[in-house]
């Protein structure tokens, strides 16, 4: 299985926790990181001689660089790094603008709390290079 370094931005630190819970419960997510903007992120990131992080989660809607400003630096700084975009919107145009930008993936996120791990394992499966064939 494959286990994939991530980094989680996400300004509601409750919500991050329920986040950052699910996918350390998950075998193939390894959490590298948490933080509650862009900012912290791009800092983190910059300190790193060579981020072993290969995929960067954010939420879209922060104080501070938001969501689409993180799709768009890690793409030009950091080409190694995929990034995840998630919100609560479910309209397509903001998950259009998130794949024209680069974004790897955009999901919307659960309702309730406790559907992350429902979340994560979707996450992973489109992730995923494995694919079961039957």
């Amino acid at each position: 299985m494959k286990r994939f370094k991530i980094a989680i931005v996400e300004d509601d630190e409750d919500e991050r926790f329920f986040m950052v819970d699910a996918f350390n419960s998950f075998a193939g997510f390894e959490v590298v990181g948490e933080f509650g903007n862009g900012d912290q992120l791009m800092a983190w990131l910059g300190k790193q001689a060579d981020p072993t992080t290969e995929l960067v989660i954010t939420d879209l809607n922060m104080p501070g660089k938001n969501g689409y400003d993180i799709i768009s630096e890690v793409r030009s700084k950091y080409s190694g790094i995929d990034v995840v975009a998630t919100s609560t919107s479910s309209v397509d145009a903001t998950r259009n603008k998130c794949l024209a930008m680069g974004a790897r993936q955009f999901l919307v996120k659960p309702d309730v709390f406790i559907h992350y791990q429902d979340y994560v394992e979707r996450l992973y499966q489109l992730l995923s290079p494995e694919k079961s064939s039957n």
